[in-house]
C-alpha cells in the first residue's frame, strides 16, 4: 500500500515526515511533474485544502487518473477557515466514496499522526486479509 500526499505550503509533507510512515509504507509525492502518472498500488491520499474548502489541482489531476485504487483521503487545513477547514478531504470523500480517515490542523499533532498511522495501519491488514482469502 501506498500513501499519496500533495502539499502545498510544506505543512502535509511535515505531517507525512513526522508520522514516521514512511517506515511502514511506501510514500509518493503528488508534484506538478508527476500529478498525472498512474500508481499500480492502492493508496491512502493525504492533501492540504486551498481557499474556502478547495481541493488542490495537482490532486484533482492526480486523482483523474488514479481514483480507482484509493482506499481513503485525510486532509489538512486551519481552522482560521471555519465551516471550510479542511474541507478537500470531505469533498473527495463524497466525489469518489471513500472514508474520510482524519483531518488536521496545519501539520498535525503527535495524536492525529498516530491516529493516522494506526487507521493507515488498520486499511492494510484488511488489504492484506483480503489478498490472503482470494488466494
Amino acid at each position: 500500500m501506498l500513501i499519496a500526499f500533495y502539499s502545498m505550503t510544506g505543512n502535509v509533507r511535515r505531517f507525512v515526515k513526522n508520522s514516521g510512515i514512511g517506515e511502514h509504507f511506501e510514500v509518493h509525492e503528488i508534484k506538478s511533474g508527476n500529478k498525472n502518472e498512474p500508481v499500480n498500488k492502492p493508496f491512502i491520499l493525504v492533501t492540504s485544502t486551498y481557499g474556502y474548502g478547495g481541493v488542490p489541482a495537482e490532486v484533482e489531476s492526480f486523482l483523474g487518473v488514479n481514483h480507482r485504487r484509493m482506499l481513503a483521503v485525510a486532509s489538512s487545513g486551519n481552522r482560521n477557515w471555519g465551516a471550510h477547514y479542511a474541507m478537500a478531504g470531505e469533498h473527495i470523500s463524497n466525489e469518489y466514496s471513500v472514508p474520510l480517515l482524519l483531518k488536521f490542523e496545519l501539520h498535525g499533532t503527535p495524536g492525529d499522526r498516530e491516529e493516522f498511522i494506526e487507521k493507515a495501519g488498520a486499511i492494510h491488514e484488511s488489504i492484506r486479509r483480503e489478498e490472503i482469502q482470494s488466494h
